[in-house]
């Protein structure tokens, strides 16, 4: 009899859990440019425990950078907020499916999420040669 409380509640509590979870995450979509019109991308967002936020970038049928017109080395993901400088958050490696993704966190709320193509991937500053963008509001 304890037992079935036992897991009765333990299935009670992952359920809350799931659904605090979810009630955190939210989901934006990416716009592609006209260099890669057949991309699509989503931002997934989650708020953590200690305030910051889980960023989630997942992109699919983008071109490899090579494949770009001016040609490039990398696509690197960046956020700004209103007024900063835009923050790198690495390199976006897309496989021969066409699909990449990349998790980061920051402390940002609202921001833009963009990728450019690049010819250095360590570049501090990105090119004009964004591929695809979407605006974060929390």
């Amino acid at each position: 009899m304890y037992r079935q409380i036992f897991y009765r509640l333990a299935l009670l509590c992952a359920v809350v859990l799931a659904m605090t979870t979810v009630g955190w995450a939210k989901t934006y979509h990416m716009t592609s440019m006209k260099e890669v019109p057949a991309a699509a991308g989503e931002v997934d967002v989650a708020k953590e425990k200690n305030g910051n936020m889980q960023v989630h970038v997942q992109v699919e049928h983008l071109a490899k950078p090579g494949m770009l017109t001016p040609s490039a080395n990398a696509y690197v993901v960046w956020l700004q907020e209103d007024g900063s400088q835009p923050q790198s958050q690495g390199e976006m490696k897309v496989g021969d499916d066409l699909k990449g993704d990349i998790k980061s966190t920051t402390v940002l709320t609202s921001f833009k999420v963009f990728i450019t193509a690049e010819i250095d991937s360590h570049t501090k500053t990105p090119s004009d040669q964004v591929v695809l963008r979407a605006t974060v509001q929390q």
